[in-house]
């Protein structure tokens, strides 16, 4: 079968990282050989590249057209004008690509079905595109498009009237399915299918050497927080525990807008010596900061399913996580880690106390991750576009008849 992938969060050359989970699940669905893949993802338009401009240089420094992993990517341009550009942007989202799918089809990838990820703007823009162009869709929702954009009403309509149009939705975990439920959605056409992690990429490494590569102290004790530097992934949460974890150092891996506040943070603290920050960091190389450190911290507020936590666990390394949407259905057992009673430095202070009374066997830790393969996600994937497929085919025929 062939599916057009549409996402505004997919990885380039310009932002390698950005996006990466959808990236690595249309990876392993490729492998499978059952699917013939394109991406379409768009990126706001904007006119100046000049780094003073930050991301928004990065949106126009992105190409037009790439192939990544084997996979050709286009990024169409799509209007975000300001103010108004949260409940616009699915209609300017959805022309900005039309020209590039119609160009595939006429080209001769006429795709069976829109694989869309991220539910407002970019699952509303599929809707429309489908409609447009007759084909099937599902969407995959993903975290902070359903735990927080539909508290705005206009994007919840859109939302709603979305889930109803789509053939199927996709939850990255069950919590976010439960939410859809609630809003109302048909239970039969919801879809838990999580993320997966990558057991040959992740993999544990010796931790003397880890340290001694990355230039750590080899007997310390260390805390390392993964993610972007933004308020809602809790890194500042993480710096505020030092001072009641004297014995413990803090890894800082990450780039974003709120580095300097955290370095100040750290600074007014007295911690400033104990606080790593790496930046950001290729995913090939991540292991190695995982092997380094003791535990995960991830303080968020907010998480579909934090692929963190199973990427740190596969290199042995277990998590201390915040109690929200998918990441009690990751932390399940001791080998895993401990959730925080509440999102604070004294919940975190307590729940390494806890882990550290009685550290998991780095070896357990991974055998928990590798109840997460990527292959019952694959297989869930597989079966369901099939089943819409053929759910089409029967329409067709029938309208023949």
């Amino acid at each position: 079968m062939k599916i057009l992938l549409f996402s505004s969060l997919y990885p380039s050359s310009v932002r390698p990282i950005f996006g990466v989970f959808v990236e690595t699940r249309l990876r392993e669905l490729l492998q499978s050989g059952q699917v013939e893949a394109k991406v379409v993802a768009p990126v706001p338009w904007f006119p100046f590249r000049h780094p003073v401009f930050g991301e928004y240089a990065q949106h126009a420094a992105t190409p037009r057209h790439e192939v990544r992993n084997g996979v050709e990517v286009f990024h169409p341009r799509y209007a975000l004008p300001p103010k108004i550009g949260m409940n616009v942007a699915p209609y300017t989202m959805a022309l900005g690509a039309l020209p590039t799918l119609r160009r595939l089809i006429a080209e001769g990838f006429d795709f069976d079905l829109i694989d869309a990820h991220y539910y407002y703007p970019d699952g509303v823009a599929a809707m429309l595109l489908a409609r447009w162009l007759k084909k099937p869709f599902v969407v995959t929702a993903r975290g902070t498009d359903l735990n927080l954009i539909p508290q705005y009403p206009w994007p919840r309509k859109l939302i709603m009237q979305t889930a109803q149009a789509a053939s199927a939705s996709i939850g990255v975990c069950q919590a976010l399915m439960d939410t859809l439920a609630d809003m109302g959605v048909d239970r039969s056409k919801l879809h838990a299918l999580r993320n997966g992690v990558d057991l040959q990429l992740f993999r544990p490494e010796d931790r003397v050497a880890a340290r001694l590569k990355l230039n750590l102290v080899p007997d310390a004790r260390y805390l390392i927080s993964v993610g972007h530097l933004i308020e809602r992934k809790g890194h500042h949460i993480a710096i505020d525990a030092l001072p009641g974890l004297p014995e413990v150092r803090l890894l800082v891996v990450g780039d974003g807008p709120d580095r300097a506040d955290l370095q100040a943070q750290a600074k007014r603290l007295g911690v400033a010596d104990r606080v790593c920050f790496a930046g950001a960091v290729a995913q090939a190389d991540l292991r190695w900061w995982y092997s380094a450190a003791d535990a995960l911290v991830l303080c968020s507020s907010r998480e579909g399913w934090a692929n963190v936590l199973l990427e740190s666990m596969a290199c042995g390394t277990p998590v201390l996580a915040t109690r929200i949407w998918g990441t009690p259905e990751v932390v399940t057992s001791r080998t895993a880690g401990r959730l925080l009673e509440d999102r604070s430095a004294a919940a975190l202070v307590s729940a390494w106390r806890a882990l550290a009374n009685g550290l998991p066997d780095r070896e357990e830790t991974r055998r928990h991750a590798e109840n997460f393969s990527w292959a019952g996600t694959t297989q869930g994937q597989i079966s369901l576009f099939q089943s819409i497929l053929h759910e089409q085919q029967l329409k067709q025929a029938r309208k023949l008849t």
